[in-house]
């Protein structure tokens, strides 16, 4: 199969021209959208979302998830929103902050793989957890006032349109897939996910696998936070909130499998960007911003729905082709293995 072949039926380049028929539809109903200015600026902003989603691509490539990245991310925001704003050095509110998104990988990830209690009820309670910190650590208050150099920083452009913040992303996102597909420890994730007794067997640790894909979904989620402070510019004790059904919308609209073990990290971007563009597009289609959650929530189902069919009618059509190589006839049998 010649490479553009392989390209065109990659899981993620449905996600792509999904994007691109939306930024279309979009730009016929009003044509003031297709313009530089706009399209970068749906990219730009879902440099959170990317980061998340990415992370989240993690946990379920291994058959779990994680839904306590939203609190994840907004207590890393308020914990470095705070430190920048009493005067510490960037470099240290940084690194506390993704050593934050570490430990409550660890955690995560202990709970799940160790513990092995299901990654739903455990990530749920980690939610809450970091819920009520976020609250005590602030006092309930938002974390203002932070750093003009800071806030301004999110704005600069590196390519054309493109801020700094995007275009790392994208080269992380490069980076990881990279990893991910050419390295024998980066195909560790897809094989624990597609069968964890399997993988064992031939030697992959499945729990050290777990353990290190919450980590590096909880690294992921703390930078993503560290982002969302300086886009945002504040920090209320609602921040981050929801951002764990948009992480996994983001997950399966670019075509990774919530059973796990299928998917690609560049789905999982592609997919960030059109939830990230949804309220954006709204504006420009005449409609309110406040249907966002609702068509995230419509988008999140209608998918989840089509996979479980698809994988249903893959099992049913290989359990027949397994049923029919059994009762073939010797004579058959030899043809078909020429």
């Amino acid at each position: 199969m010649s490479a553009a072949k392989k390209i065109l039926k990659a899981r993620e380049m449905s996600s792509f021209f999904f994007l691109l028929a939306l930024f279309l539809i979009v730009g016929a109903i009003n044509p003031k959208f297709l313009t530089g200015t706009n399209i970068s600026a749906c990219f730009n902003t879902s440099v959170v979302y990317t980061l998340v989603a990415v992370g989240m691509a993690f946990a379920i490539f291994v058959g779990e998830i994680d839904v306590s990245v939203g609190s994840n991310l907004g207590f890393v925001a308020t914990v470095v929103g705070s430190l920048l704003r009493d005067g510490a050095n960037w470099g240290f509110a940084f690194t506390v902050g993704i050593l934050i998104g570490l430990v409550i990988g660890i955690i995560n990830g202990w709970g799940v793989a160790v513990m092995k209690v299901p990654s739903l009820i455990f990530t749920l309670g980690t939610n809450g957890i970091l819920r009520g910190m976020m609250y005590i650590y602030a006092g309930g208050a938002w974390v203002e006032n932070l750093p003009k150099e800071f806030k301004d920083f999110s704005s600069v452009t590196l390519v054309g349109s493109f801020t700094v913040y995007y275009c790392c992303a994208v080269l992380l996102v490069v980076i990881i897939h990279a990893l991910l597909t050419r390295t024998r420890r980066g195909r560790y994730f897809i094989a624990v996910g597609d069968n964890a007794g399997g993988a064992e067997l031939v030697g992959i640790p499945s729990v050290q696998t777990k353990v290190a894909a919450y980590m590096i979904c909880g690294v992921l989620s703390a930078v993503a936070g560290i982002i969302f402070c300086s886009r945002i510019g504040f920090v209320t004790s609602a921040s981050g909130n929801g951002y764990e059904m948009k992480a996994v919308a983001a997950c399966v609209l670019g075509g990774i499998s919530l059973s796990g073990g299928v998917g690609t990290v560049i789905g999982a971007a592609i997919g960030a960007v059109i939830m990230a563009s949804i309220s954006y597009l709204l504006v420009f289609m005449g409609f309110s911003s406040n249907y966002d959650n609702a068509i995230t929530g419509i988008i999140l189902i209608t998918i989840v729905v089509v996979d479980a069919l698809m994988q249903r009618r893959a099992t049913v059509r290989n359990r027949h082709a397994r049923l029919a190589a059994r009762t073939m006839p010797a004579e058959e049998a030899k043809e078909a293995a020429k």
